[in-house]
């Protein structure tokens, strides 16, 4: 143990010094609070023992001090005798215990035990802690349902690999999330991450996005321009949404991954290309293969290593947590000063089916808190919400709910399709696609 006897006089100090260094310890010392606050900026110290009188800066000042800046370092008070009252004062501001003087051996000997003790707690919270927090936390992903225990798990161990990932879920469930967290743990960490949404690209202007373009390769190429696929190399290609590209262009990029060179558009040179891919789908892919809309042998390329996240109607027991979380996100990020949830509506919360997901209960503490005129949220500011229990009495199978709930969100925002996606969790061409599956116009729903 690294330990420091602050103290005015001699005598005290050279006690301290030749007491502690026979037990085995690492100890300085120092005649006053100004020299005592030297020393720990140029090495830390586990112990100080301070004493209360000393000229300049007492003890109670340097204690003070002492935990502003450095708070992990025990601090025991040296007091005389009938002057407990500092002891007290002493021990309020977080000294860890105090001495009396005069003192014998065996009253520093049921000090440095009670400090010992004192370390042990400090030890087995601290990893208790830790613990706590891989457990609900992994990469900014929150869970602590066994489906998220799974994925953390599977994060670590494919992390070190360079196979292609496949993440399977329903949009807003944090896919991306997931791939940044691969890459993060990868030894690809420091260099680029790139995330593309397939399905946000027209696929003609996907391919110049991806490969480049040779100045003049087309009308308005005034210039050369490196695609993704190079200015990438040597990290980790995120493709969202890759059920949305073209055969052609799912034969473009197997033509990729298996030479590992790459063409610009209106260039004969191939260059050279090194990434990891991970890819992510909200679409069944195998009812895509089996409709011919997406090529078997790239299918079985992406999906070496295939990740399942589930929806977060799949475990509640992690809403919680994301109120928690989104709680103190948007309380840091505005003025808005909301940090608990009624009971009501964590229930309320926790009935609730999230067809958009994490990002759609993302969304719903957001408008909730810029709306609240309270610190705690009620189940009244989640009014937009209904409930699947409140649904069911009604009758309406899970899809006209879900037919209801965009239309609400979409006059809620006056049609503006941007505005609209967020506040659901979505992406516009998703929006889009259930707009056409649901016929939804202004107007078109009956709510009564």
């Amino acid at each position: 143990m690294q330990i420091m006897i602050v103290d005015d006089e001699r005598i005290i100090r050279e006690s301290f010094f030749y007491w502690f260094q026979k037990s085995g310890h690492r100890v300085e010392t120092a005649a006053s609070g100004a020299e005592a606050l030297d020393k720990l900026t140029q090495a830390p110290y586990d112990l100080l023992f301070v004493d209360i009188k000393m000229p300049g800066m007492d003890g109670i000042e340097l204690l003070a001090e002492v935990k502003a800046r450095y708070p992990e370092t025990l601090v025991v008070i040296i007091t005389a005798y009938g002057s407990i009252e500092s002891a007290v004062k002493a021990m309020k501001l977080g000294a860890t215990d105090y001495l009396v003087k005069p003192f014998k051996p065996d009253q520093l000997s049921l000090v440095m035990e009670k400090v010992a003790q004192h370390q042990k707690r400090s030890s087995e919270f601290n990893y208790l802690k830790g613990r706590l927090e891989k457990i609900t936390r992994f990469d900014n992903i929150i869970g602590q349902s066994p489906a998220m225990m799974t994925i953390f798990e599977m994060i670590a161990e494919v992390a070190d690999s360079d196979a292609s990932v496949l993440l399977a879920g329903e949009t807003g469930t944090g896919k991306e999330l997931i791939a940044r967290a691969i890459h993060a743990k990868s030894p690809r960490a420091n260099l680029p991450f790139i995330a593309i949404n397939c399905g946000a690209i027209p696929d003609t202007l996907l391919e110049s996005e991806l490969f480049g373009h040779q100045k003049g390769a087309y009308t308005g190429a005034t210039r050369d321009r490196r695609g993704f696929l190079e200015v990438v190399s040597g990290g980790t290609l995120f493709l969202d949404e890759v059920g949305e590209i073209s055969p052609k262009m799912q034969v473009d990029l197997l033509r990729v991954l298996e030479d590992k060179t790459i063409t610009r558009v209106g260039s004969r040179t191939p260059l050279s290309v090194d990434f990891r891919l991970v890819t992510a789908t909200s679409r069944d892919l195998n009812a895509q293969i089996e409709a011919g809309r997406f090529r078997e042998d790239f299918y079985y390329r992406i999906n070496v290593i295939r990740i399942d996240i589930p929806p977060l109607r799949q475990r509640k027991t992690d809403v919680g947590l994301l109120v928690t979380h989104f709680l103190k996100k948007f309380s840091h990020e505005t003025t808005k000063r909301v940090d608990r949830v009624s009971p009501a509506a964590l229930r309320l919360l926790e009935t609730y089916d999230w067809p958009g997901n994490v990002r759609e209960l993302e969304n719903a503490i957001e408008r909730a808190m810029v709306l609240s005129k309270s610190r705690m949220l009620s189940d009244s500011d989640f009014a937009f919400l209904q409930p699947p229990t409140r649904a069911a009495a009604h009758g309406p199978a899970l899809r006209d709910m879900e037919k209801h709930h965009i239309l609400d969100i979409l006059d809620q925002h006056g049609w503006n399709i941007t505005q609209a996606a967020n506040a659901l969790g979505i992406n516009r061409v998703t929006l889009h696609k259930k707009i056409r599956r649901y016929q939804l116009e202004p107007g078109g729903v009956d709510h009564e």
